[in-house]
């Protein structure tokens, strides 16, 4: 079929992905292709003190995203999207929306970036010696507990965004289970929430005396490849304003952006790992076994069919250097030079090679804001150096190339070396990746590691939550995730693989030790520097 014949005969499958700054829709074949994409761009607010979306703005961002995509479908195929073969819905994980019997939120929507549930978070990590992160919905709510919050105790329904949206147009409150792993810890046996976890916050919480109790509010954890409902007749309504969308549609276990990540990057295989880099980094690792004990700087999630995953989560990665090349471009407009950015980042990026493999001392810090894994609680840019090491261009750009994924290293070196964690292809999305070969060579010395990198990577998780949809309709002989991902979407393409050299390795090594021996000069220039 083209894909226009496609769309007609409702054969496309839609994924929506709710971005912390953009709203996305990739409509893709039936051979998984994107055919015709629409977004909208939003932004959080803060709300006494807390990162919020309305549920106004969540609600016209996917209305808007899916006008676009219908514009984008008018224009090239002139033909209307009448009925789709599946929908997938995905958000950014974790977060807290509370709701009573009535379906009202109590509270506004608390996203994972506010950092108010230390106490919580602090204490639940010791109650299921399992490290429990501040953005988790189980901090969020325990949180909203500890702090005697009058809504506690009309809540009927607690989820995530990606829950709360597929909830309103299915009428199925539900959640996939990579998603739920967001909200308190997953069994990967089970696949569901942890039992001795959730009895264990029962007590902790009993003599509050609610209603409720944590299973009582909770949504339905829900595996790959399951039916997780139908679009309504008022969810047809609620997405598409212009009236063509028909009821009926089935749609997919709705999911957390880590999850529909590591299916873009074909992550979800034992094993395998990916790494997203852009603005902030965080690498995903599919165990083959849980970890000999927890981990502060290491989140345990799952993969969207139930696997378990090691995450190391870093606040910063791309944003100094997006602001040294800035610097550049200003000197080449200084000298009246027209500035091309591609060719400005290329030529930096691979400027960096011709460095020294420890970038001759130079240091580098990319805190924009503060790094949980290094125990910064806020931060500040820094370069630094002594009088004696090799201050050049191909060791400034290296060094800072290395310390945009320095925090990434220290988080996985637990995972690689202490834990002897094994892994046999990592493959690298985002901006870090941009430049080829160049992003690539350095995180393979930094994880001692082959790095892959796919064509398709920069699809995003809109894609990633679109092949999940597409798994549960398209998928005949019963396929697992991984082997569907494998066989039938990226039908053996890895993409294009850096080994590291040995002398990479052992300079990261040493860079990675200073720097290390100088977190407290960053720390210093927190105290001091406002």
């Amino acid at each position: 079929m083209t894909a226009k014949q496609t769309i007609e005969a409702g054969k496309a499958i839609l994924g929506i992905e709710f971005g912390s700054t953009r709203i996305k829709a990739v409509l893709i074949d039936e051979d998984n292709k994107p055919i015709a994409q629409g977004s909208h761009e939003w932004e959080n607010q803060l709300v006494d003190g807390l990162w919020t979306y309305s549920t106004e703005a969540i609600w016209y961002g996917l209305q808007d995203c899916y006008a676009e995509l219908r514009k984008d479908v008018i224009k090239q195929y002139n033909t209307e999207i009448e009925s789709l073969a599946a929908i997938g819905f995905s958000a950014m994980m974790h977060g807290y929306m509370a709701f009573n019997k009535e379906e009202q939120i109590l509270v506004p929507f608390r996203t994972w970036r506010n950092t108010n549930t230390g106490k919580a978070a602090a204490k639940l990590s010791e109650l299921f010696n399992y490290n429990i992160p501040l953005r988790w919905s189980i901090s969020h709510l325990y949180e909203a507990i500890l702090d005697n919050e009058e809504h506690v105790s009309d809540i009927k329904y607690l989820t995530t965004l990606a829950g709360y949206v597929h909830w309103q147009v299915t009428g199925k409150f539900v959640l996939g289970v990579g998603d739920a792993s967001g909200m308190i810890p997953v069994d990967p046996a089970t696949k569901t929430y942890d039992a001795e976890m959730v009895k264990k916050f029962d007590e902790l919480i009993a003599p509050k005396g609610f209603s409720w109790k944590l299973l009582d509010i909770l949504p339905k954890s829900l595996n790959a490849g399951e039916n997780a409902g139908f679009l309504t007749p008022e969810g047809a309504k609620r997405l598409d304003v212009s009236g063509h969308l028909k009821a009926g549609i089935p749609v997919c276990p709705p999911e957390g952006d880590a999850g529909t990540g590591m299916a873009a990057t074909n992550a979800v295989k034992q094993r395998t790992g990916n790494v997203s880099a852009g603005t902030s980094s965080f690498s995903m690792i599919v165990l083959e076994k849980p970890l000999s004990k927890p981990y502060e700087m290491i989140d345990m999630v799952t993969t969207p069919d139930g696997s378990l995953v090691a995450m190391v989560h870093c606040n910063n990665c791309t944003s100094d250097i997006n602001a040294w090349v800035g610097l550049f471009k200003e000197y080449q407009q200084l000298l009246g030079i027209k500035v091309d950015m591609n060719e400005l980042y290329g030529k930096l990026f691979n400027k960096a090679l011709e460095g020294d493999t420890d970038c001759g001392g130079l240091m580098a810090y990319n805190y924009v804001s503060g790094e949980p894994v290094t125990g910064l609680q806020e931060g500040r840019p820094m370069f630094m150096r002594s009088a004696n090491d090799k201050f050049n261009l191909a060791n400034f750009m290296r060094a800072h190339l290395y310390g945009a994924i320095g925090v990434l290293k220290i988080g996985n070196d637990i995972l690689l070396k202490e834990e002897q964690v094994k892994v046999d292809r990592i493959t690298g999305h985002g901006g870090y990746f941009k430049t080829p070969g160049v992003g690539q060579r350095m995180l393979a010395a930094a994880l001692n590691s082959p790095i892959s990198v796919m064509e398709t990577a920069g699809e995003g998780g809109a894609w990633g939550i679109a092949l999940l949809a597409g798994y549960m309709v398209n998928n005949p002989n019963k396929l697992t995730l991984a082997d569907y991902l494998e066989e039938v979407v990226f039908a053996g393409n890895k993409g294009t693989s850096i080994a590291p050299t040995a002398e990479d390795v052992a300079g990261f090594n040493k860079y990675i030790e200073n720097y290390k021996q100088c977190l407290p000069v960053e720390q210093c220039a927190v105290e001091h520097k406002n």
